[in-house]
This record gives structure tokens, sequence and C-alpha cells, in this order.
């Protein structure tokens, strides 16, 4: 898949952040910077252990916070491929997500790699549906060669 740039430009995001009447403090944008460009799709955790080191006073709550605020805003999506633990994807277009069962890696598979179920125009109307996301599940190229 084609990554585009995953974080607009921080002037940008800044602007949008002020916008909403919010500060522009240190840890948020460190946060972003963790973000931009990351596709591994990290977690509150995995965020909050790359800058703990370099923000000791971090906490849990304004990691949440931000993201929070940069999915509200466009910023960053929200991925629900795993249970119980949420994940941040800085890639906002359209796409589905991979999840390998033995490793947990995930990736982005291009709308344009896997057909979607068609959904009919009476349920699209009755609900309002304006987009939809697809999770897979399997194995990845890399655990399929280690399991023969």
């Amino acid at each position: 898949m084609k990554k585009v740039k995953a974080v607009r430009a921080k002037e940008e995001v800044i602007k949008k952040l002020r916008s909403k009447g919010l500060k522009i403090t240190p840890q948020r944008m460190a946060i972003i910077d963790v973000l931009k460009g990351d596709y591994t799709h990290p977690s509150v955790e995995e965020i909050y252990q790359k800058l703990s080191p370099r923000y000791p006073t971090i906490s849990y709550a304004t990691i949440y916070k931000t993201l929070e605020t940069l999915c509200e805003i466009g910023e960053i999506i929200e991925v629900n491929i795993e249970p119980h633990k949420k994940r941040y994807d800085p890639f906002t277009h359209p796409h589905h997500h991979f999840r390998c069962l033995s490793c947990g890696k995930i990736e982005d598979i291009p709308l344009e790699d896997v057909a979607f179920p068609q959904i009919p125009a009476n349920v699209k109307k009755k609900y309002g549906i304006m987009h939809a996301t697809l999770y897979l599940y399997g194995l990845c190229p890399a655990c399929r060669a280690n399991s023969n």
C-alpha cells in the first residue's frame, strides 16, 4: 500500500488543536511525533513506553486524551482489531487491517486488494452508513513460513 504523509504538518495539527481551545504542550507534540509515519498501529502502552524515558511525568491520561482529540480532528484513526486493546493508525485514508494470529503483527490492506461485501441500499439508508472497514485475521507470510 502506498503510504501518504501520516500526520499532517505540525503547523496544521497545531492550528486544529488551537481551534479546539487546546494548549500546545510538549507532550502533545511528542505524541504526534511518535505517531508520524508509524505504521505499526501502536497502543497507548507502546506510545507510553516510547515517551516515558524522555517525558517521565507523562501520564496515560494525557496520552489517551491526546489520542482521542487526534481522532476527533481526523489526524489518526482508532483500530479495534484486538479485543480489549485500542491501537492507533496515522494513515487515515480508507483501508482494511490484517492481524497475524501468531505474532500479533498488524498490517494495512489496501481497499482494492480485498472485495468488501456489498451493503444493500436499504441497509445503507436505514442506518446512514457512511463507511465500513474490514478486519482480517490469519497468519502473516513469516509465521506461515515458520509453521512449515
